[in-house]
């Protein structure tokens, strides 16, 4: 469906279901607060879909900076800043990220709430076999022994080093 065709289209039956409307206390540019009310149903159904998808195909480490990246990005266009050398760079950032958010979102639409019922791709991260502990998995239980006890020992260690180490009795397995 054409872009402003699937706006008007969910502007519609995201509006007939309540979702998107939106009331919240903004910080101004400057330091004031103002309270403001927005009608948006398409744009927080899209939101919600594509924050769904852009998780599902990329890493951890990704999706976390990409989701710093907006809110930078949206502080730039909020406060009027879109000729800027840092709103143009983080446009080359967000062109490559979006190389592999394509796919499906469900979305269930009811009482002003937007929830994601599905959602895939053929970028998808997950791996069933890899996410589960049933029978057939393939993933290797033995190694999450070893990781566990490496990536603890710098926690372990500043246990053992606190001030309060010698009043209290640590246990600590090896």
């Amino acid at each position: 469906m054409p872009l402003l065709d699937l706006i008007a289209s969910l502007g519609t039956i995201a509006g007939a279901h309540g979702v998107g409307r939106i009331d919240m206390v903004e910080n101004r540019l400057v330091g004031i607060k103002s309270r403001e009310i927005y009608e948006a149903p398409a744009a927080v159904a899209l939101h919600a879909a594509h924050k769904e998808l852009q998780k599902l195909v990329t890493t951890r480490d990704f999706d976390r900076f990409a989701r710093t990246v907006s809110l930078q990005y949206a502080d730039i266009v909020y406060n009027g800043l879109w000729f800027t050398p840092l709103r143009h760079a983080l446009d080359a950032f967000v062109e490559s990220a979006q190389e592999r958010v394509t796919g499906v979102v469900r979305l269930k639409l009811f009482k002003g709430d937007c929830r994601i019922v599905g959602r895939k791709s053929d970028f998808a991260l997950y791996d069933h076999a890899l996410a589960t502990y049933d029978a057939g998995d393939s993933f290797d239980h033995a190694a999450a022994v070893g990781f566990i006890k490496i990536y603890g020992l710098p926690v372990e260690l500043s246990a053992r080093k606190s001030p309060d180490a010698k009043k209290k009795t640590l246990v600590v397995s090896r």
